[in-house]
């Protein structure tokens, strides 16, 4: 009967064979699985690419659990984050249109307190220097408390002043709260940070460039649509209406937001206000962003701002939602942001800062003609938005690669940029009133050449 016991010889080779089948196995996979995945197996070879190798399997095999566990691909994650991408980008374009409310109502504004337009054409300038002190105030705070809160309460201060605004009794109480609803409607520049953080990296600009396409839409909206129901409803219900949709969008998206882990404070809360002028001085290329973007958008303001008094005037006549459609043009600032970015990165900032500066030259004769020919209004109105687009992606792009604080240095791009057109449009509103059309387009004249003199040179 053979034993039942293996000699020590035929223990040895039988573990033998099974040493060789078990190699030759391992050496089967790991050969299919280079075929199915060279680059991970190229990467296993790199120094670190052994861990890299690991988590993409690991990446690989959680994938496939959660798909066999579903029924379906994970992709729930990237849903929300869209919607929630959508979300923002309709916060910002309400929240945008709140800066300029009044412009497109301002005819009617003066008929209810029995003045004239180019009376109360201040209280637009107003809603800018408002963003402005928002801006300082406000905006560097995103770094600093929670973002989910902020935002909530800026929201409800908004709203509060736009209904405040909506029962004024006269223009000092008007201009008072328009000025406290726009220093508070800074929420697109607490989103736009958040969005470049948590987006994808090789889907960043895009879904950066989403909130800015809102932003051009809410002003747009502001002069086309608020033209339009300012003359169906009167000037006092657009507020309102202004203040539901704040209140709305304000706290859905408050709510929406992620949860964030706050850096422990450092300082003081408004440290980031107080490090802005030295930041400036110590950064050329940030002072050039900043005083180019100034001249661009005070010429821009300055025209745009008083176009209703030009349109419902004498020369042409139009009512005022008749004139609010000429917002429309603002469409064009979509088409071109994503192109000036592509340009940006081709020729660098300088060259299209140079080029939007002599298309927005060519626009001041065009607007100056345009005071009797609405053909030449049209082309100019185009012109002036293509150029103003242009030069805020260039300007803003420089801005926040130059210094190694980002943030900060944004904020006094934009404050810089608000403060040249807060001021340029109240000065084009005195010109309208003493010296007409020509003299608001002698304003933008004069607001380019300013900012062109730090486009002469290239450090």
């Amino acid at each position: 009967m053979p034993s039942e016991v293996a000699t020590p010889g035929e223990a040895f080779a039988t573990s033998e064979a099974h040493e060789t089948r078990a190699a030759r196995a391992v050496h089967d996979i790991r050969a299919a699985r280079a075929a199915r995945e060279p680059g991970e197996a190229r990467a296993a070879r790199e120094p670190g690419g052994a861990r890299a190798a690991r988590d993409t399997r690991r990446a690989r095999a959680e994938g496939a659990g959660s798909r066999e566990a579903g029924g379906r691909p994970a992709d729930a994650p990237v849903r929300r984050g869209n919607l929630l991408l959508v979300l923002i980008a309709l916060c910002t374009a309400v929240t945008a249109a709140n800066i300029y409310l009044a412009a497109p109502l301002l005819p009617l504004i003066a008929r209810d307190f029995g003045s004239t337009p180019s009376a109360v054409a201040w209280i637009a300038s107003v809603a800018q220097f408002g963003y402005a002190a928002g801006l300082l105030l406000f905006a560097p705070l995103g770094d600093r408390v929670n973002r989910r809160r902020l935002v909530a309460v800026l929201s409800l201060v908004t709203t509060a002043a736009l209904l405040a605004a909506a029962g004024a009794a006269g223009t000092a109480a008007l201009a008072a709260t328009v000025f406290v609803a726009s220093a508070a409607t800074v929420v697109p520049q607490l989103l736009v940070p958040l969005v470049a953080e948590r987006a994808p990296a090789d889907r960043r600009a895009r879904h950066v460039s989403a909130v800015i396409a809102g932003l051009f839409t809410g002003i747009v909206a502001a002069r086309v649509l608020g033209g339009l129901a300012g003359q169906a409803f009167g000037w006092r219900a657009v507020f309102v209406g202004a203040a539901v949709l704040t209140t709305a969008l304000g706290l859905l998206t408050a709510a929406a937001l992620p949860t964030e882990r706050r850096r422990p404070r450092e300082g003081r809360l408004f440290a980031g206000l107080t490090a802005m002028p030295g930041l400036v001085r110590r950064s050329p290329d940030l002072w050039r962003a900043c005083v180019r973007q100034a001249g661009m958008y005070g010429a821009w303001s300055a025209l745009w701002t008083s176009l209703a008094l030009l349109l419902t005037g004498r020369a042409y006549g139009m009512s005022t939602a008749t004139a609010g459609l000429f917002g429309l043009f603002g469409l064009a600032a979509g088409v071109v942001a994503p192109l000036a970015g592509g340009l940006v990165d081709r020729f660098g900032a300088a060259k299209v800062v140079r080029n939007a500066y002599l298309l927005a030259a060519v626009s001041v004769p065009l607007f100056w003609l345009g005071g009797r020919v609405l053909v030449a209004l049209f082309v100019a109105a185009v012109v002036i938005h293509v150029a103003l687009v242009a030069s805020h992606v260039a300007n803003q792009t420089l801005a926040l690669t130059t210094t190694s604080a980002p943030a900060t240095a944004n904020s006094a791009y934009v404050v810089a940029g608000f403060a040249g057109g807060a001021t340029a449009s109240a000065l084009a509103g005195l010109a309208f009133t003493h010296f007409g059309w020509g003299g608001v387009v002698t304003v933008a004249g004069t607001w380019l050449a300013l900012g062109w003199t730090t486009t002469t040179t290239r450090r």
